[in-house]
């Protein structure tokens, strides 16, 4: 019997009703159904699920992002085209293993000895002799021999009335192969039932029976009202569930598309301690949390430990690690203002906002603190920045992007690989009062690069973008006093003339006193224009930095004594700058800085850092200075009793697979004449699949046949 691909024939019924039976039940259509649920499937894993909306609008624009969440390519295994093939496919492969069940069972119980004498000549594998022995000696033989060697052996004796005309000997090796194709495909359809019954389908229906719906806001969890809330009889459910160090939590989020649902548990899961361990390369190695469990109907705490891949299970509830997360840190930010005032501390918590007054923004106007993550640990690859990289751009830097030019290629790469741990970092966003939000990303110590130590102040407009840092030199105390300093001192006119006056007096030449007063004239627009006080061209914004000096020569001086002029502007607005630093030095009571190599390097990195700091979107510069840690686990828990019939559907797949590709059924035939001398011998044998293993076998079986030798 061979397997057909025809689907089921309905003999009653209309015509349409026949031929969508027929279709449905065929195994073309189980295999175009499978073949489609294995490229959504690899549309849900090429496209990040369950994300914020305004990441896909980053990622794909406006248009294709509304296009895919039309069609749920963000929700993919929950979406109802998803869960429709999935049921047609449980229908059909069903269908077929009913039509061909009852074949298989009757094939399996029937060696098929009725076949006619003359029919073994059309088989590929045949032969046919003589042998000595009577035809009983000879069928007794034979059949011992195939029996020894796990053959099924059946033996019919023909006869025309009186006359015997011959003995047929039917005989059957690996009929599990068919056997596979029954366990492979019903493998299928318990895999796609339990992937059904744990999927958010069960979920829906059971909120359309409880009068539940979609919680769409946010908020803290006593914000959210019953009918959003499941309770602890839901039969099937995936949620997470989210513990800070100390705390303790009964209720879970599913994630939907529109919202969220919480879902009640019969216990509480308190973590004791969080602990985490990393690699060299700053990966995770291992998260592990000690947690008690709090059984709501008991009263009873039991204490568990959840590993990854070693989860606890409680009332038929499975507690997965996931993740970690911060469990509401507690940080305070030290605000030094840019355009000057005093530095004074804000104390903000991770997850939390508060609404602060920094100096130098829109008059009476508040903004939005929201502090959105603490890292303590941060590797970074800081081998190619050190290795060999000459420019101290602090538009370049980005610890991020080094790493990212390495993507790609598997070739082994020649840069420096230098792992370290640069320290905590802080993030943070700035929200104005239209609800607009920048986010940044602050180192609390000192990096080292290009020979120069630096903190590192990033900032980015969108989550899609990687940071842009600025490289803000660290002074001999590995502070950002100095640079604060100066930064302040460039936003004081007063102060800004003083140093313009002291350069030129130590610069130009006492008996030339039209020089100086030319060089005065000079120092103090390209110091103005630097600091922003003055536009480079009439009718244009005043912005401040190099770009406004470049602007300025640009309008002002013919092209070809650009680069002359240029480079004697700037060398003039350095001296003027190291005295500008040297003069509010002075005023906060300290020593005036010599010119030696290490003051020309903090003064190249300030002068770059600077005019970079006229770009940075914020009016004062948030420093981590202190921080208490708080960590979280973040718990996915599962009740899901599909589970065991995905296991058993694996297990049958397995057993199904194998034994279609690896076991090969073998029929043969034995046809015995009685001679004049001895008996006449015919056989052929019948294999699903025409191999050299399949020659060789009929080649030992033809030889035990008819020289006595064992099969």
């Amino acid at each position: 019997m061979s397997v057909t691909t025809a689907g089921l024939e309905v003999r009653s019924g209309s015509r349409g009703v026949r031929d969508i039976v027929e279709v449905v039940s065929s195994m073309r259509f189980s295999i175009s159904l499978l073949t489609i649920i294995c490229v959504a499937s690899v549309l849900g894993t090429v496209v990040k699920q369950h994300e914020a909306y305004n990441n896909y609008v980053n990622q794909f624009g406006p248009f294709w992002a509304q296009v895919f969440d039309t069609v749920g390519l963000y929700t993919v295994y929950s979406a109802w085209w998803f869960l429709l093939i999935l049921a047609f496919l449980v229908l059909s492969t069903s269908l077929c293993i009913a039509r061909n069940t009852p074949k298989i069972i009757a094939d399996l119980r029937t060696l098929k000895e009725g076949l006619r004498e003359q029919s073994l000549g059309a088989f590929h594998h045949k032969a046919q002799g003589e042998v000595a022995e009577g035809l009983e000696a000879t069928r007794s033989r034979l059949t011992a021999l195939l029996a020894s060697g796990g053959w099924k052996v059946k033996a019919e004796v023909r006869r025309d009335g009186d006359l015997h005309r011959g003995t047929m000997i039917a005989a059957r090796k690996g009929g599990a192969n068919k056997v596979g194709y029954i366990s492979a495909h019903s493998a299928i359809v318990l895999i796609c039932l339990g992937g059904l019954s744990d999927g958010d389908l069960v979920v829906r229906a059971e909120m359309a029976l409880q009068g539940k719906s979609v919680y769409p806001g946010t908020g803290l969890f006593s914000d959210v009202g019953p009918r959003h809330r499941l309770s602890v009889s839901t039969p099937t459910y995936r949620a997470n569930l989210l513990v800070a160090e100390g705390s303790r939590s009964g209720t879970a989020v599913i994630n939907m598309q529109d919202g969220v649902v919480l879902q009640e548990l019969p216990f509480d899961v308190e973590l004791k301690k969080f602990i985490v361990d990393f690699y060299a390369s700053g990966m995770p190695k291992l998260f592990a949390s000690e947690i008690i469990i709090h059984d709501h109907e008991t009263g009873q705490a039991i204490p568990a430990t959840v590993k990854v891949n070693e989860p606890a299970v409680h009332r038929g509830v499975t507690i997965y690690q996931s993740s970690f997360d911060d469990g509401g840190s507690s940080v305070t930010l030290r605000a030094s203002p840019l355009a000057g005032g005093k530095p004074f501390d804000i104390e903000g918590q991770v997850g939390a906002s508060s609404a602060v007054a920094l100096p130098g923004a829109s008059a009476g106007s508040k903004l939005m603190l929201e502090v959105t993550g603490l890292r303590v640990i941060n590797v970074e690859n800081l081998g190619a920045a050190g290795a060999g990289a000459t420019s101290t751009d602090p538009r370049k830097v980005d610890l991020v992007g080094s790493l990212q030019q390495h993507l790609g290629s598997g070739a082994k790469s020649t840069t420096v690989k230098e792992l370290r741990n640069v320290g905590p970092s802080v993030s943070y966003k700035l929200r104005d009062a239209s609800g607009q939000a920048r986010e940044f990303n602050n180192y609390m110590l000192p990096v080292e690069l290009d020979g120069q130590r630096v903190f590192l102040a990033g900032v980015r407009d969108t989550p899609a973008e990687n940071f842009r840092y600025l490289r803000i030199p660290a002074d001999g105390d590995d502070s950002t006093a100095t640079w604060l300093t100066l930064r302040q001192a460039l936003a004081d006119p007063a102060l800004r003339e003083q140093a313009v006056r002291s350069y030129v007096a130590r610069a130009a030449p006492a008996d030339k006193p039209q020089l100086a007063e030319q060089l005065l004239g000079t120092a103090r627009r390209g110091l103005a224009l630097f600091a922003g006080a003055e536009p480079p061209t009439s009718g244009t914004p005043a912005t401040g930095g190099l770009q406004s000096v470049g602007d300025f020569v640009e309008a002002n001086v013919p092209e070809a004594e650009r680069g002359r002029i240029a480079d004697v502007l700037l060398r003039i607005i350095n001296g003027s700058l190291f005295e500008l630093l040297n003069l509010a030095r002075a005023q906060d009571g300290k020593p005036r800085l010599e010119p030696d190599d290490k003051t020309q390097a903090f003064m190249t990195q300030s002068v770059l850092s600077l005019s970079d700091s006229y770009l940075y979107p914020a009016p004062a510069l948030l420093e981590l200075a202190d921080y208490k840690q708080v960590q979280a686990s973040v718990f996915q828990v599962a009740r899901a009793p599909g589970k065991t019939a995905v296991y058993l559907g694996a297990g049958l797949l397995i057993v199904g697979v194998f034994a279609m590709l690896y076991i090969r059924e073998r029929r043969l035939w034995i046809w015995l004449q009685p001679q004049h001398a001895g008996t006449r011998v015919t056989t052929a044998l019948s294999t699903t699949r025409r191999t050299l293993d399949a020659d060789a076998e009929f080649e030992r079986l033809k030889q035990a046949i008819f020289t006595k030798e064992s099969a």
